[in-house]
């Protein structure tokens, strides 16, 4: 069995998710899902996404609308409680450095971003869909692997800006150092949250009763470092937009 909440999971955070875990775990099986005793962080966080024995993984929507829907159950949506954002969902910030003179996304047409992956809806699916609808000139002239690592591009003149999850930008922003040299100018529109899959035989309805009251029950400690505030049903179609264009398109 494997289990992994590896999106927003950093050493700060660690111990909180650990006691979700367990709290998630101790309910599954009083439902009668067996459940492993520890979160895998060993695991790269894709590998796991498509394993047989996944009991629960969290998915960005990229990923899952290009390479797992139908290989994998959706459980739910996180729901962060973000700015701007319906429950469930999540957006990208359009961040700058300080002296930049954007005032605003349209202003960075043609500029270099750094983006942290091509199947990263957050660090990049999100603005290349922006970037098809509204005709803006999209330059992905630099791959991270990761959104701290777009922040440190940014912040250092590698790249002149950078698309960031909201959730990840404001958990990242007590302990990266780099942010206090950015601004954001902007947000991207809102797609379906982080998302908790299980393996596509499970039953996703003792998960979502099993996720939620873990979350209710969080000590205020913990809840106010993991900022979760619930899970989400979607229905189906909100997994359903366009997949974006690769960053190579851009070029052509």
């Amino acid at each position: 069995m494997f289990a992994a909440l590896s999106m927003y999971d950093r050493p700060e955070s660690r111990a909180a998710h650990d006691r979700l875990w367990a709290a998630i775990r101790d309910g599954l099986r009083a439902r009668g899902v067996a459940a492993p005793e520890a979160l895998d962080r060993e695991t790269f966080y894709s590998d796991g996404w498509a394993r047989p024995d996944l009991t629960l993984g969290q998915i960005c929507n990229l990923p899952y609308r290009a390479l797992l829907r139908g290989k994998v159950r959706r459980i739910a949506a996180s729901d962060y409680g973000l700015e701007g954002c319906q429950p469930g969902y999540y957006r990208s910030l359009f961040v700058v450095r300080h002296d930049d003179p954007a005032m605003r996304p349209e202003d960075l047409a043609g500029r270099p971003i750094a983006y942290s992956d091509a199947l990263s809806q957050s660090g990049y699916g999100a603005v290349a869909s922006w970037a098809v609808k509204t005709g803006f000139r999209l330059n992905p002239a630099l791959r991270t692997g990761a959104h701290i690592e777009s922040v440190r591009a940014v912040a250092s003149g590698k790249a002149d800006f950078a698309t960031i999850d909201a959730q990840a930008f404001r958990i990242l922003a007590p302990t990266v150092p780099e942010i206090a040299a950015l601004r954001v100018i902007g947000a991207t529109p809102a797609s379906p949250g982080m998302t908790f899959i299980t393996s596509p035989q499970n039953d996703p309805a003792p998960f979502r009763e099993a996720i939620g009251a873990a979350i209710a029950g969080l000590g205020t400690e913990d809840a106010a470092i993991l900022r979760l505030r619930g899970v989400v049903e979607l229905p189906d179609e909100a997994y359903d937009p366009q997949l974006p264009p690769p960053p190579s398109s851009w070029s052509d």
